[in-house]
């Protein structure tokens, strides 16, 4: 394991990660503090905590936002994470309805 250190909103933290994790690691957490930077200074939102919870959704909303590899016959057809997710969510829904009434 490696450590890497880093600093988001004037705090420091010491995380661990295989070697090959590392450079994803670093890339990830400067997005983080990129993020919590960006909230802290362009609104009134006040308190590590709160600034964590907005970095958090802002997050989730770009996962969700992502579109889903296409490869080909039978695909997503590029379809956003989120959607691929809601219509899975579906369809579990109907199976398990179905496995109810039997």
């Amino acid at each position: 394991m490696e450590r890497v250190d880093i600093s988001i909103l004037g705090r420091d933290y010491s995380l661990a990660c295989e070697p090959e994790e590392k450079a994803d690691l670093v890339a990830a957490t400067a997005h983080v503090a990129q993020l919590a930077g960006r909230i802290q200074g362009s609104s009134k939102i006040s308190g590590n905590e709160r600034i964590a919870v907005m970095v958090a959704i802002q997050l989730a909303s770009e996962l969700l936002g992502m579109k889903v590899a296409d490869h080909g016959a039978g695909g997503t057809g590029g379809m956003a994470v989120g959607e691929f997710k809601r219509k899975i969510d579906y369809m579990n829904g109907l199976i398990d309805g179905a496995l109810q009434q039997q």
